[in-house]
């Protein structure tokens, strides 16, 4: 008999199946990435269509029905954990938020409960609907901080002059002779983005050139860990928004 279980979860990926039903994946509080089934999602009964719940790194609370022997579980009684005021509306925003979920969807593939991370992207989510100042430096920060949780952040501190070492994860004073490293530029914003708040990220000014650099450097440092950091479609559409 299926189990009945209270969680929390972030909207990383949907899927519209048949007429009305979603096909959602969460990263949740309770067993980490879950695939779920929606029936009537766009059931045309009702106020509103239940899919508007579903958007990329919506946070969410609910019921489960945990079925073991099936791949997908059963939600009912869901609704949003804490309404966004400004993500949904201000495009920036939800093209940050589009990005970061995909990310997520295509790194993240633990099924246990990983509590430490599940704050962190609940946190960052909130701190992006927020942010006023620095909007275009978000997912840069939230890339190096999302590396400390997938188990590669840095290992040492940022020294002026200093090269990153991808291989080791080390700052260093010259550049590797494999060279898979981050110049001298790329590794002082990476050096800068590890202390700052999100809060604090207006006072970072970059230009597209120095952006796009760095946002570069950072897909090999990812793609020496993850290859699936690769397929990212949503890059795309982030380099026309942020131009």
């Amino acid at each position: 008999m299926a189990g009945v279980y209270k969680a929390r979860g972030i909207v990383l990926h949907t899927v519209k199946y048949g007429e009305s039903a979603l096909i959602a994946y969460l990263f949740t509080d309770v067993g980490g990435r879950r695939t779920y089934m929606i029936p009537g999602a766009y059931s045309r009964r009702g106020k509103s269509h239940k899919s508007a719940l579903f958007q990329p790194m919506f946070l969410l609370e609910f019921e489960g029905y945990e079925q073991p022997k099936a791949e997908m579980h059963r939600m009912k009684e869901v609704r949003m954990l804490q309404p966004l005021t400004s993500l949904p509306f201000d495009v920036r925003k939800s093209t940050i938020s589009l990005f970061m979920a995909e990310v997520l969807y295509r790194l993240i593939k633990e099924v246990e409960a990983n509590e430490p991370l599940f704050d962190f992207l609940s946190a960052s989510i909130l701190q992006l609907d927020d942010l006023e100042e620095g909007i275009a430096n978000f997912h840069l920060w939230f890339l190096v901080r999302l590396s400390a949780y997938l188990g590669f952040y840095p290992g040492n501190e940022y020294r002026e002059g200093s090269y990153f070492d991808i291989q080791s994860g080390l700052f260093c004073a010259e550049m590797p002779s494999h060279r898979t490293a981050m110049e001298r530029g790329p590794a002082h914003l990476l050096g800068r983005l590890m202390e700052l708040e999100a809060s604090e990220l207006g006072s970072i000014r970059l230009s597209h050139v120095e952006r796009t650099e760095f946002m570069e450097a950072m897909l090999v440092f990812f793609g020496y860990h993850f290859d699936a950091i690769y397929h990212v479609r949503s890059l795309g559409i982030l380099r026309e928004v942020f131009l």
